[in-house]
């Protein structure tokens, strides 16, 4: 699929908000970084105002990594989600998705973190945007320590994004990624409990599911009960991964479906 399609194609899905990774688009290097970005959100905001889509949050991949082991690196990837701040600001999303991966030394990880989110955050907050860190990958699935950086910063426009599946704190070999096996997981329902009083989105991730429509490894009548009683009341993201079926559609209705029904059934 075409990624500019994306608004289009959600709206035909009956979805009404859009969450953009900056990863699905080709850079074009032939023109200053900035440049690229801003064309790029001008493009987005012309697709989703074409169909009445809302822009809810971009998601920042490529970008430089916030906790690199470098000062002038990570200082550079703060400059650079700053562009995506102003990329928000103009799109009208009124939310960030950062990561933060690097240093994998959890005191140094801590420091560095809420260096950078405060950086970050302060220049975000002048042009009215949330700078919202997921569960991503290495210590920042662990929900405790994410939580303790977030107190840290202790501004109302820094918050988490969290996510259902991403609790790998450590894998096999050191790797960021799968397929590593993970040897070290964070429990998902008790982080998800963890990171729901500073979110500001919900990423609802899946993968299989079975003759009911259920997911086969996320019980996602505890993760609505959860998110229902943390009172949000913000959008929920779908974001489906399967590497089974060609067409991803069929797994992207059956976990809007599933939201649905489960959040009708938390009590």
């Amino acid at each position: 699929m075409d990624p500019m399609d994306f608004a289009e194609i959600a709206k035909k899905l009956g979805f009404t908000g859009l969450e953009y990774v900056d990863q699905l688009y080709e850079i074009d290097e032939t023109i200053p970084y900035r440049e690229w970005v801003m064309n790029l959100a001008k493009a987005w905001k012309e697709k989703s105002d074409a169909t009445g889509m809302e822009n809810v949050l971009i998601m920042i991949d490529r970008a430089g990594e916030l906790v690199d082991a470098s000062v002038s690196k990570r200082k550079e990837a703060v400059e650079m989600h700053k562009i995506w701040v102003d990329a928000a600001e103009y799109i009208g999303a009124p939310s960030l998705r950062v990561n933060l991966f690097g240093i994998t030394e959890p005191v140094e990880w801590h420091k560095v973190s809420v260096i950078s989110l405060k950086n970050l955050s302060e220049y975000a907050a002048t042009k009215n945007i949330k700078i919202l860190v997921e569960n991503h990958a290495e210590l920042s699935c662990d929900a405790g320590k994410l939580v303790a950086v977030i107190k840290e910063v202790n501004m109302p426009n820094c918050g988490t994004l969290p996510d259902f599946a991403n609790f790998c704190v450590k894998r096999e070999g050191g790797s960021r990624w799968g397929p590593a096996p993970c040897v070290e997981e964070y429990d998902p329902y008790k982080g998800i409990a963890e990171l729901m009083p500073y979110a500001g989105g919900v990423s609802a991730k899946s993968h299989l599911f079975d003759e009911n429509g259920d997911e086969t490894e996320i019980d996602y009548y505890r993760m609505m009960q959860i998110v229902k009683d943390a009172n949000f009341s913000g959008y929920i993201g779908i974001e489906h991964e399967d590497k089974v079926s060609d067409d991803p559609t069929e797994g992207i209705l059956l976990t809007k479906a599933l939201v649905i029904k489960a959040l009708d059934q938390a009590k």
